[in-house]
Parts: structure tokens; sequence; C-alpha cells
């Protein structure tokens, strides 16, 4: 399967590393949208349109490899095409070692035992809920960070003042494929003794200073997960260019095991299956492909969204590689004629199930929030940006008439904006 080229220009997206740009200038005009939804107008689209619906490759190559696992009846325990995935990974990413895991969760949970934290690990509060679940779940107690309100990523600023004589690492979180300040987070974790890894669960394919990510930090875990633009259906990946720490991570994800009957390690179930790894091989042939529709669709949005006062989307450093898996769209509720929790029900009431990553942050969820009440008061940053991102439908399952369309309800809504807010206020609760 073979996906529309994107032939797409640097020079027309000069990108600096900053929070978000100015829409560009578009190169089609908008047209007029019938009813909206909420007015009892026809929903734009008759089935819901989500954020991260999979990317579906090559039926047949993909079926061919399964065949060939029901061939073997080899169908889990580190098998022919798992190993293949993993040596594609590595090689992809220019590092030694990759370890496939059956999901990004456990992956954390491994690379975090494995890697001896405990105590406290500080973390930003701004992440998918799994990168603090991964540590509470085995007693290490997540401490959250403020972010940058430039990047949304974690604030190296705000580290030093959380670490305790429990601190005993910091977990960086490459926000949107867009890596963290690496440089600071690992210069003040020498200067303090501390263990850093990365969750890169967003980050497959892009890279930081000239590298691509997977090679910072003690580790980086990935995630194939069926919504990321690489999905292997359900899956991630740890990857490190330390030896010790690899071995001992291939001992922890299958109970300790060290050949058939030897047990020399505490460890659990955490291995990749064979169809798995089969679609992850599979997702890998096309990558480019996916990336250059993601990068199309990005720039559409760019386009279609031009002159919508108030609207932002992230930008990416076009000095980096970049995977451009999130249409990431900030909405700020001093310009904007409606705010995003309004705009996010026009959506939904159309069938665009645009999501509110990752609102509220991780310190207003439980158990977090009645662990800490008071730790709004550190994250100030977090507390004023969450309330603003929204993120629209993209990859391959979505086409130029759908971003056309999205971006027209949302033009048609921000127009329009006292009928929605009036509409909004009297539609009945669901």
């Amino acid at each position: 399967m073979m996906f529309p080229s994107a032939q797409l220009s640097s020079a027309s997206q000069h990108g600096h590393s900053g929070r978000s740009i100015n829409i560009m200038q578009p190169e089609q005009a908008i047209h007029p949208l019938p009813t909206l939804a909420i007015f009892g107008g026809k929903k734009s689209f008759s089935q819901p349109l989500h954020v991260g619906r999979p990317n579906i490759v090559n039926r047949d190559r993909f079926l061919q490899r399964v065949n060939q696992i029901l061939d073997n009846r080899w169908l889990t325990n580190n098998g022919p095409f798992v190993q293949e995935f993993e040596r594609n990974i590595a090689s992809f990413l220019g590092v030694k070692h990759c370890i496939s895991i059956c999901n990004a969760t456990i992956a954390l949970e491994i690379a975090i035992r494995a890697l001896s934290l405990k105590g406290e690990v500080i973390v930003p509060s701004y992440t998918f809920i799994a990168t603090a679940h991964a540590l509470q779940w085995q007693e290490v107690t997540p401490v959250f960070a403020d972010m940058d309100p430039r990047t949304y990523n974690i604030n190296p600023d705000t580290i030093d003042e959380l670490i305790t004589p429990r601190t005993s690492g910091i977990i960086g979180v490459h926000l949107w494929g867009r890596a963290c300040d690496t440089a600071a987070i690992e210069t003040l974790a020498a200067r303090r003794g501390l263990t850093v890894m990365y969750d890169a669960s967003h980050a497959f394919s892009c890279s930081h200073l000239g590298r691509k990510i997977g090679s910072f930090g003690a580790c980086e875990v990935f995630s194939f997960h069926a919504t990321k633009f690489l999905n292997s259906f359900e899956g991630g990946a740890i990857v490190t260019n330390n030896d010790n720490l690899a071995e001992k991570i291939r001992l922890m994800c299958n109970f300790g095991f060290k050949g058939y009957d030897n047990v020399i390690h505490p460890g659990t179930n955490g291995k990749m299956t064979e169809v798995c790894a089969a679609m992850g091989i599979s997702s890998l042939e096309v990558i480019d492909e996916t990336i250059a529709v993601n990068q199309q669709n990005y720039r559409q949005y760019k386009n279609g969204l031009y002159g919508m006062k108030g609207l932002s989307l992230i930008e990416y450093d076009t000095a980096e590689s970049n995977n451009y898996q999130y249409i990431v769209l900030e909405v700020d509720p001093n310009t904007a004629a409606l705010n995003r929790d309004d705009l996010v029900k026009v959506l939904h009431a159309e069938n665009v199930l645009a999501r509110k990553y990752f609102w509220p942050g991780c310190h207003n969820m439980e158990p977090y929030r009645s662990y800490n009440p008071h730790a709004h008061f550190l994250l100030p940053q977090t507390e004023r940006m969450s309330p603003r991102i929204v993120v629209l439908p993209t990859g391959t399952a979505v086409g130029c008439d759908e971003i056309a369309r999205i971006c027209e309800i949302m033009k048609s809504a921000l127009d329009q904006a006292c009928q929605v807010r009036s509409a909004l206020e009297n539609r009945p609760t669901v």
C-alpha cells in the first residue's frame, strides 16, 4: 500500500524551536459550511473520525508474514519476527540494543525496575498518565515538574527544587516527538547523582541535536500502540547502548530465564508476540510514506486554519527529523472567539473526536490529586496551558477532504461564536 507523496518545501516551513507558529497563508479558500450539527444540521461525518486511527500497512505483505508464523508454529517467545523487528529498530535508530516489549507501559515499568529507580522520580505532569502510573505501580512516587510553556516539555529549571534525599531519577518525555532539553536534564542529573531515562513514546523517527532519539539517557522507551504512526497492533520497546542494562532487561521481560530451566533474576512477562512483530516490521517498511502523509496533513491544517484568531499550531523544527504524528492546536482563551472546550464540543457534534491531550495534567488525576492536593501551586504553567490544547485527527485514514471539512467546521464555529455558546448552553447533557 503506497501513500500519496508530499512534496513539501522546507523553505516554506521555516522552523524554530519554540511553542507554536502563526498559521500560514492558505493555498485554497475555505468554502461555507452547511448548518453546524449543534444548530440542528447533519453531522459532517457519518462515522467517528478519531485521533490516532490506526495506519493500515500493506495487507498482503503482513498476511504473508502471518501465514509464515502459522507455518512456523512459533507464536511468541523470541521468535524470528521479534528478532528481526528488534534488529531493524536498532539499526534504524543507530543504537546497540532494542528489546521489544508487549506494550510501552510495561516497557516503562521494566526500565524503571532495571535502573533500580526507587523513592521519588521527577516527571512532567503534562504527559500521558502511563508515565506516572508506571512509577506508582511499583511504589515509586512520581514528583511532578512544571512545563516550559514554549515547548510544553518538562522545564529543567523547575527540577532542582524538587530533588530530595529520596529522589533517584528523572524521566523526561519527548512530547509530540519534540525532544526535551536533554543536555540541561542530564547535566543536572550528573551533578545531583541521579539516573535519567526518557519516555519517547511519541518520538520514533524524530531526531535531536542531529541524531535519532533513542540514544539519550540510560535508555529510552518507545510505543508501537495501534494509535501510533508506526504500530505493531500493541507493543513497545526499550532501546539502550548499555550492554549490561540490555542483558538485565532481556532477563526481566522473560521471567528471569537464562536458557530453558535456569532462572537467574526476578522478572515478568513482557514479551512481544510474533504477530505484533510482523505488524511492526510491515509498518517500518512504509515509514517514509506514512511520515510524508503526516507532513502533508500538517501543511494542509496550517493552510486551512489560516486567519483564525487565537489559534496556533505547534511548530516542528525543520532542522530535525520529525514524524508529524500529532496535529496539536493551541487555543488562546484571551483572543479566540471560543475557548478550547467549546471548540471540542462543536467538533464532537460533527463526529470529529478531537482530544484534549493531556488535560488536566497528571497531578489533577487520581491517585495523585488526593496524595498532593496542593501540587498545582508548583505547576503554574501546566495549569495555564493544559486547558488550551486540542489534538486533531491525522494519519493515513484522514485525507484532504476530511481536513478541509474540519477546518471549515472550526471557522464556521468561530464566525458564529455567540450563537455557538448559546446553543451549547441550551444543549441537553448526554
